[in-house]
């Protein structure tokens, strides 16, 4: 009983997880309004990804992990935001020390400079599993919620 009852409450919080986290989707999945839109947008786009994530599609490509460039779309086929990786030493200053005062002994595993629909950039830092976003000047702004 005490199986059924544990193996219940794993599954449901794999679900859960699930539900909130990014989904991998087939190419057949996305919406064509999509797909137009990153070919004319992104051209240059080739053996690319899908994830739907909070209702939006997300492409990615390029890159040995073929997340180098990321660009997410709404499913009407418009234009949010993308996301280049870039080396951690490439963030502005003031990451590294938010990072350090607020994170002692973690590091930064991965960023990206965010661009979206009005211009406006922004800055991603992956600090223990969690994406952190701070201003074009390295100022923290907020943790992501995926």
């Amino acid at each position: 009983m005490k199986r059924i009852i544990l193996l219940s409450v794993l599954a449901g919080g794999m679900l859960a997880t699930t539900s909130v986290l990014a989904q991998r989707v087939k190419k057949s999945e996305v919406p064509e309004a999509v797909l137009s839109s990153l070919s004319k947008k992104y051209p240059q786009a080739a053996k690319v990804t899908w994830e739907k994530e909070k209702g939006n599609f997300e492409a990615n490509w390029g890159g040995k992990s073929g997340e180098d460039m990321s660009v997410q779309f709404t499913p009407a086929g418009q234009f949010i935001e993308e996301v280049h990786a870039i080396p951690t030493s490439s963030l502005p200053a003031g990451v590294a020390a938010y990072v350090k005062s607020h994170f002692k002994k973690a590091r930064i595993s991965e960023a990206g400079k965010v661009t979206d629909a009005q211009g406006k950039t922004r800055y991603e830092a992956e600090i223990q599993g969690k994406d952190m976003l701070f201003d074009e000047n390295g100022n923290f702004l907020k943790k992501e919620e995926e």
